[in-house]
């Protein structure tokens, strides 16, 4: 009996302290939502996914949407990506266990490289923590993430992407059957001339527009120019598209920003779509199959694992 009443008194003595603690961090009843986080979502084969590992994921998935996507257009690429997280979360589960089985390894300073290539894209190093904070992540977080993603990109290249070929006949084919699809947008011969600043420029490009002659402006104005072919359709830098294709023969375009100097740009001839060659797009076609193939193969190779997997959904 007098063991009973000790074992109640440590009982009571060593807990009631915990206890009022618990109450002072985490007022209003907060101190359950620790286990919330540790609430198991999903079961694959020997492995647990907690309700932490979903909210990391989804602050890690932010993080990455934000170099991208700013403001409400953020929101809803994040609300977006939501109802799928989970089955991705597995996917990836599925995908770190066969590279552990394949003994993959992983070069550290690939995970440190890119790091400092996130890094690079914050003013500061404090900058890159207080956004780490913000999504409640760690720069331990992230380098596990990286690290992931890397042993997922190498055994997906071993049990995939090193088994998917394009024959030359396969691109071939293609090209005839789509021939129509394969026209240039019309294009634009220029003269692109390059300044140090916007006042130069600005000067720069009203001489010539009044007649002046690039000659003639070589001792005002240090510019170097280059001449160079744009067609519609293209991905162009600092907005030249939306310049270059208002612009009538010989005229002369405004002072155009593109990094760290202006442009002015002159148009000196318009070139007309016409139909690519195979030699032309054969790149691109190749490029088209082979990403065809390997979701086509990817997407087959993960449903086999799927298959033999033991997965839960709590």
């Amino acid at each position: 009996m007098r063991r009973i009443i000790n074992l109640r008194f440590f009982l009571v003595v060593f807990f009631l302290p915990i206890y009022c603690l618990l109450n002072t961090w985490f007022p209003e009843g907060r101190a359950p939502l620790l286990y919330a986080q540790d609430q198991i979502v999903a079961i694959v084969n020997n492995e647990v996914i907690t309700q932490k590992d979903l909210n990391d994921f989804l602050h890690f998935m932010s993080m990455q949407l934000s170099r991208e996507y700013k403001d409400k257009e953020l929101e809803d690429k994040i609300s977006s990506i939501k109802p799928d997280l989970l089955n991705r979360l597995i996917e990836d589960r599925l995908i770190l266990q066969e590279a552990k089985k394949e003994k993959i390894g992983m070069d550290e300073n690939r995970v440190n490289a890119k790091i400092s290539e996130i890094k690079k894209q914050y003013r500061s190093d404090s900058d890159f923590h207080a956004e780490l904070m913000t999504q409640g992540l760690t720069q331990a977080d992230i380098e596990n993430k990286i690290r992931e993603q890397f042993l997922m990109f190498s055994v997906v290249g071993r049990k995939v992407r090193s088994k998917i070929t394009v024959k030359p006949e396969e691109v071939t084919e293609f090209y005839e059957t789509h021939k129509k699809d394969f026209i240039s947008g019309e294009g634009r011969e220029l003269e692109a001339y390059s300044l140090e600043n916007e006042d130069q420029a600005g000067s720069f490009s009203y001489n010539l527009r009044v007649g002046k002659k690039p000659q003639d402006l070589v001792t005002r104005y240090p510019f170097t120019v280059s001449e160079f072919n744009v067609y519609k359709g293209e991905e162009l830098k600092g907005g030249i598209g939306e310049v270059v294709f208002k612009l009538g023969i010989n005229e002369v375009s405004g002072p155009v920003k593109i990094e760290d100097k202006y442009y002015v740009f002159k148009l000196i001839n318009i070139i007309p779509a016409k139909e690519l060659t195979l030699v032309q797009v054969q790149g691109r076609i190749h490029s088209f199959l082979f990403d065809k193939k390997m979701q086509e193969e990817f997407t087959k190779w993960l449903n086999e694992l799927k298959k033999k997997s033991y997965i839960k959904i709590k």
